[in-house]
């Protein structure tokens, strides 16, 4: 064999392992991304039942507590707020402001013994707190899928594949600062 020949191979087989580099961290960028968005539409699932609850549970407390506008007309607006969120993004904030709304009509009924002793409110109740734990658990799941994908796009040299195929950064999930509080409600 001559030098000319091993020096082409040496190159064909160089380029052969960057093409297949690139090849498998792409197809592990994909394999990423779907995770995330599968995680995504597992909590999509949640917060939609969570959505068709909330109706049921303001027509209950509007019966017991007709002067609390302010905090039903919250609720309600939170609702349609995440119904009207076109991004992820916008649907992570929607979905942070109904919780947090969610929580003052929780406390509200604190003053309101025979709400907090009505059956369909104490049921609508116990769901709505079934659906968020399930909403709790499906943030965590994608938030480590979220870190899983966003450490990728970001460590060398995976980077320079994620900035060759446009794999961007996904965002967290993060709860707002307000629902790091204890929920005050004053009469």
């Amino acid at each position: 064999m001559s030098t000319i020949t091993i020096i082409l191979i040496i190159i064909g087989a160089v380029i052969l392992l960057v093409l297949f580099y690139i090849i498998g961290t792409r197809n592990s960028f994909i394999g990423l991304k779907n995770n995330v968005e599968n995680e995504w539409s597992q909590i999509d699932i949640q917060l939609k039942k969570r959505y068709d609850l909330i109706p049921n549970l303001v027509e209950t407390v509007k019966g017991y507590a007709k002067h609390e506008k302010e905090t039903l007309n919250s609720v309600i607006n939170a609702r349609n707020a995440y119904a009207n969120a076109t991004t992820q993004e916008g649907q992570i904030k929607a979905s942070n402001d109904l919780s947090n709304a969610i929580s003052k009509l929780f406390a509200l009924s604190e003053s309101y013994p025979d709400l907090k002793a009505n059956t369909n409110f104490i049921d609508l109740q116990d769901t709505l707190k079934e659906i968020e734990e399930k909403i709790a658990y499906s943030r965590s799941f994608y938030n480590d899928s979220v870190l899983k994908y966003n450490n990728k796009v970001e460590m060398f040299p995976s980077n320079i594949i994620a900035s060759l195929f446009h794999f961007n950064k996904k965002t967290f999930f993060e709860i707002i600062e307000e629902q790091r509080e204890n929920v005050q409600v004053k009469f």
